[in-house]
């Protein structure tokens, strides 16, 4: 099935590992231009240089750190530099600190508010001239299942990602007329470098083993696995896609099942 990605500019935020680069990379696959970021120089590099080996596809790196709103805009700037337009953002981010109420003061809640919501804020701006000059874009916003399922001790992701689906939300009406799409896809239990810190932790609180936390938490999924984060980029590259063109205001889950509200 051809998705009418080829030629496509996508930017792709904190991609050089996990379910950012399977974004990338799934993107990629389908022809579209990319530009990676990630805050360290050399494994973003490293990360687009295997893109473009394993796609043929053009792929510009640039380290930026999500937090800071100039490098934001550079890696706006750099991408129409290098391709001239912007079709399609995907806001990626690492998730906010782990913790319960008592254990999280002002500085995490500010930096959990700086990562995930407001740099989602600040990158749709930086691309919504050009994609309303195009006529049109996509903009997808990868966060988590706690949105619909709030998940222990972590109170940061569960208060702040909420916001982002409210603004995802509320941008599909006022972006609508510009021919500019907005959708979220919640990861459930994807087997990321974050996935494993998580399971270690959890593992380091309940004094069970990794395996032993896996296997109950593969029990509790209907289709009986963790995901792999290509699972994400197939969806996130549909999302983008002209397959899509009829899909705005959505939040999807990709989790193998896991929730199980109807909504």
């Amino acid at each position: 099935m051809d998705l009418g990605l080829k030629g496509k500019v996508a930017i792709v935020t904190a991609s050089s590992r996990g379910i950012g680069r399977a974004a990338a990379e799934a993107l990629a696959a389908e022809g579209a231009r990319i530009t990676m970021c990630a805050r360290t120089t050399a494994d973003v590099m490293a990360a687009a240089e295997q893109i473009r080996a394993r796609t043929g596809s053009e792929v510009l790196a640039v380290a930026a750190d999500l937090t800071k709103a100039e490098d934001i805009q550079r890696v706006a700037d750099r991408t129409v530099e290098a391709y001239g337009t912007v079709n399609i953002l995907v806001n990626n981010a690492g998730g906010p600190a782990p913790g319960g109420f008592d254990g999280v003061g002002e500085t995490e809640w500010r930096a959990a508010f700086e990562i995930t919501l407001l740099s989602v804020v600040r990158m749709t701006r930086a691309v919504l001239a050009c994609m309303r000059k195009g006529g049109g874009g996509v903009i997808i916003n990868i966060q988590s299942t706690s949105v619909k399922v709030p998940l222990d001790n972590l109170i940061l992701s569960n208060s702040i990602r909420s916001s982002v689906i409210g603004l995802a939300k509320s941008l599909s009406f006022e972006l609508a007329k510009d021919g500019i799409r907005v959708n979220n896809v919640l990861p459930g239990a994807i087997m990321t470098d974050r996935q494993r810190e998580m399971l270690a932790h959890q593992s380091a609180r309940s004094g069970k083993s990794v395996e032993e936390i896996i296997r109950l938490r593969e029990a509790a999924i209907p289709l009986g696995r963790f995901g792999e984060p290509g699972d994400l980029g197939n969806m996130i590259a549909f999302l983008a896609s002209e397959r899509a063109r009829y899909v705005t205001g959505v939040t999807v889950q990709v989790d193998g099942g896991l929730v199980r509200s109807l909504m």
